[in-house]
């Protein structure tokens, strides 16, 4: 049992910090297991705190203290308390010098925070506390420091790298050598970087919009240096982007990027010096797939557009996340829109918030995108403050049009460059610019849960009014029982009966922007002469759920006339959920499972479409995952599901078997690989359609996968053949395919991570025995982040039937792995644990085996607070 509850922390406490550090000197002398830090601390105290001279709290985890130093005399042991959370200090004076000398111990570091070993290689990751696992120091992001960092090295390590302009280097007496880096802007201590290690490196140079030329440079291992040339276009396509679209120039000389294989994120925006996730920034064609490389180019801009939305402007505490995450999430979903297919990369934003955002707004952890509290602050890197956070900053601009927006985002970081704010201050300065009044909006920071919009509508043919009537609802989440109403805007357009949009307004526009702000309202149209057929929540204008009973026929309709993509898609996915819906009901009543031949013809006709875009064509023959489809219900069948998705895949595989054969015989043709959006989406329609082949299990179709298995030449194509091969080949081929791949390809980490991910996630090869065989390979190591995520992840994320076998097996496997690694490593421990927190919602058995792995995690003895927080929510 939990020995004592870990204290929670609350917005509402918030205090200004009692001291500043204006400056702050690091030194560090590197070795494995003893690394030597020195700090030198420009101490004052902060008068907007009151008066007096309080106590000093430096925050330390893991630290052993040798000295502690006021102004260059050392300070008595009196003087100082140390505890388990850090030191504090007994201050006589306003303003003094702080010298601390304390040692680490990197090589034993397993969680990955603060500083330690990837390898051979030093590197830190300090977000959001890690810094404290470094030195002491007051680790909050309202302190704001420059920096000069001097690390000190054998030559063993001749790379040596931190923040900003390097402004020194040479040779220490002992014969180690020694570079030092100044950062001329002031940041928070989340944003501190050191990377030292041997390592190769790619160079270029990007000149910006004012004539400065700024080098750019990429360091990995010597074995990957081929494979950095896509995110090096990718950054420098971002730095042109930014400048372009938000007026934002980067500030430094030197832009730097390192790949590191073990990570607990995907990226880290440290301020000049950006560390990077292996797997999110190395790529070739013959080792990363189509969704890498975009994946890659996305991550790239991500990070770097913090340099402004996060690192220039910073949080004031955080609670704050989502005013950095959300806003720059947002404007990394339009660089990639603007860079490949805009359509096709909100379908997959959106069903990433469908699948699950919406899971976690409806679990026991749901939290507004600016939460009230927490008991770790790791447990709040979540969907809802990134990818929910994006979708309110987006509602913002769908709300003011992209001129005003602009002029508000100028206006924000005009106003606070160099400073630690908060949501209100970016709401504020959108309201400051363009004279608009956001108050209502606010809702959507403080409040959790996903509205529900029920649209009615009504047409009155007398007097030409067509009315649509919306109300919107909130189901209650803990600690928030009732819910005031949220200011929403729907695009919407509406059909008529030849498949075209109505005009709407004077202007000609054939769209409006209905502002719903109230429980109920209703919206008028005049001059209309037939009922329409609305599209409702075009480019899915807000993070909501919208109940309209429209019927299979006007779906279809939808399906093959909505001049908005988006909603193309979205009406096959509905038209999906409702045949997914009915087949799960014939198979729990015993009933001969159908589908309707009307519904086989619209995906046929889709199918045969030469208009459509075939990358939006692969979305609409792409089913909803069993996980998605579960979260269309409050009370879940896994079984029922199952059942129902593999039949419906079997029924369009080998009832549209010839249209797939023949489109995939069309696309199928050898080129040279390129990453740019049309050659994506035809191979993404091609696999889709061998996917689907696969399925039938017929001899032609395996032949043809296997086949594209033996003539591959990029690893999109590759990794495709291989997952059809695991899922639907016999025994024999299934496990030829994976040794040949894997003999292929050992070499490569990022390789044999997506290899290991398509066994784990195989419904047919992702056995829990086949999940610990894995667990033994030698390619799989608990202590990588990437390797438990491609595994143990894997099986729990990805192998729905698998992991919802009625023995409760894969609950049971996933709490012990839970209780391992939450000795490792906390944040990926309490990640891990998410998909067994959603206990309530499972049907039979499955509920009470969910929940008794939960209990087992609690029971098991003293837990991080990451997973504690988790766990201990999920019981209440």
């Amino acid at each position: 049992m939990q020995d004592a509850q870990p204290k929670t922390i609350y917005l509402k406490d918030y205090q200004v910090p009692d001291y500043l550090v204006d400056s702050t000197d690091l030194h560090f002398e590197l070795e494995p297991k003893a690394t030597l830090v020195k700090s030198q601390l420009s101490v004052r105290r902060n008068h907007e705190a009151g008066e007096g001279l309080p106590p000093l709290l430096l925050d330390g985890v893991d630290l052993e203290l040798i000295s502690v130093a006021v102004d260059g005399s050392i300070l008595p042991p009196a003087s100082y308390q140390e505890t388990p959370e850090g030191l504090i200090l007994t201050v006589e004076k306003p303003e003094f010098l702080l010298e601390i000398y304390n040692r680490i111990n990197p090589e034993d570091n397993t969680s990955l925070e603060g500083l330690y070993l990837s390898n051979d290689m030093y590197c830190t990751q300090c977000e959001a506390e890690g810094f404290r696992k470094i030195t002491f120091y007051p680790d909050r992001p309202d302190v704001m420091s420059k920096f000069t960092t001097t690390i000190v090295s054998s030559k063993i390590l001749p790379v040596l790298l931190s923040n900003g302009n390097e402004i020194d280097r040479g040779y220490c007496e002992d014969g180690r050598h020694f570079v030092t880096w100044e950062d001329p802007f002031a940041k928070p201590a989340y944003l501190f970087a050191l990377v030292a290690g041997n390592l190769e490196h790619r160079d270029d140079t990007f000149t910006t919009v004012s004539g400065r030329e700024v080098k750019l440079r990429i360091y990995t291992e010597e074995k990957n240096i081929g494979k950095c040339d896509h995110a090096m276009r990718s950054l420098k396509k971002a730095m042109r982007w930014d400048e372009e679209m938000y007026g934002r120039e980067y500030d430094l000389d030197i832009f730097m990027v390192v790949a590191v294989d073990h990570f607990n994120m995907g990226a880290m925006e440290n301020k000049g010096l950006n560390i990077f996730n292996s797997a999110c920034v190395l790529a070739s064609p013959e080792t990363a797939t189509d969704s890498a490389f975009q994946r890659i180019e996305s991550i790239v801009g991500h990070e770097y557009f913090h340099n402004w939305s996060g690192n220039r402007v910073t949080c004031r505490d955080w609670f704050q996340l989502s005013l950095k995450e959300g806003f720059t999430v947002f404007r990394d979903a339009e660089f990639s829109a603007d860079l490949n297919s805009r359509a096709v990369k909100r379908i997959e934003d959106v069903s990433l918030l469908r699948t699950s955002q919406f899971a976690e707004d409806a679990g026991p952890m749901a939290h507004p995108i600016r939460p009230e509290s927490y008991m770790e602050i790791s447990n709040f890197y979540t969907l809802t403050v990134y990818e929910k956070g994006a979708e309110v900053v987006r509602m913002i601009h769908t709300l003011l049009g992209q001129e005003r927006f602009r002029r508000g985002s100028d206006l924000y970081f005009e106003r606070h460059d160099g400073c630690a704010v908060t949501c209100e201050d970016f709401i504020v300065a959108m309201e400051d610019a363009n004279q608009v009044d956001l108050a209502q909006f606010r809702r959507w920071y403080s409040q959790a849960g996903t509205p529900v919009l029920v649209v009615s509508d009504y047409f009155d043919q007398s007097k030409g009014i067509y009315t649509l009537n919306i109300r919107q609802t909130c189901p209650p989440t803990p600690d928030q029982k009732e819910k005031l109403p949220f200011h929403i805007p729907v695009k919407i357009g509406l059909l008529d009966g030849n498949g075209h949009d109505r005009i709407l307004s004077d202007e000609g526009s054939t769209e409006e922007i209905l502002e719903v702000r109230n429980v109920e309202q209703n919206f008028e149209f005049n001059g209309i002469k037939e009922k329409p057929l609305p599209s409702l929540l075009r480019g899915f204008s807000a993070p909501v759920k919208v109940r309209y009973s429209y019927t299979e026929k006007e779906l279809i309709f939808l399906m093959r006339n909505d001049s908005d993509t988006f909603n193309r898609w979205d009406a096959s996915q509905r038209l999906a959920f409702m045949a997914l819906s009915n087949i799960q009901q014939d198979y729990r009543d015993g009933k001969a499972l159908q589908v309707s031949s009307e519904l086989i013809e619209a995906y046929r006709n889709v199918l045969k479409s030469r208009i459509l875009d075939p990358a939006l064509v692969a979305e609409i023959l792409t089913l909803p995952s069993e996980q998605s489809i579960s979260e269309m219900y409050d009370s879940v069948d896994a079984g029922a599901i199952v059942a129902a998705r593999e039949f419906l895949s079997e029924t369009l595989a080998n009832t549209l078997a010839p249209e797939l054969k023949e489109k995939y015989l069309e696309l199928n043709v050898v080129k040279p690989y390129d990453p740019n959006a049309k050659d994506i989406a035809g191979r993404s329609l091609k696999n889709i359609c061998l996917s689907y082949l696969a399925v039938t299990e017929k001899d032609d179709a395996l032949d043809l996968v296997e086949k594209q298995f033996d003539m591959a030449e990029n690893m999109t194509d590759s990794a495709a053949a291989l997952r059809g091969l695991i899922n639907h080949g016999d025994a024999i081929q299934a496990e030829a395919a994976i040794q040949s791949f894997y003999q292929h390809w050992q070499g490569d980490t990022q390789v044999v991570e997506l290899w290991l991910g398509l066994q784990s996630s195989s419904s047919r090869y992702g056995s829990l025995e086949n999940i610990r065989t894995l667990m033994e390979h030698p390619a799989f190591e608990l202590k990588n982040p990437n390797k438990v995520r491609a595994v143990i992840g894997g099986f729990a994320n990805r192998n729905y039937k698998q992991f919802h076998k009625e023995d409760g097996s894969g609950y049971k496997f996933i709490a012990e792995q839970v209780v391992a690694l939450d000795k490792l490593n906390p944040q990926i421990a309490a990640r891990l644990v998410i998909p067994i927190t959603r206990w309530k919602k499972y049907t039979g058995n499955l509920s009470d085996k969910m929940k008794n792995a939960l209990q087992d995690v609690l029971n098991s003895g003293s837990l991080s607070k990451d997973v504690f927080e988790v766990v201990n929510k999920s019981l209440i």
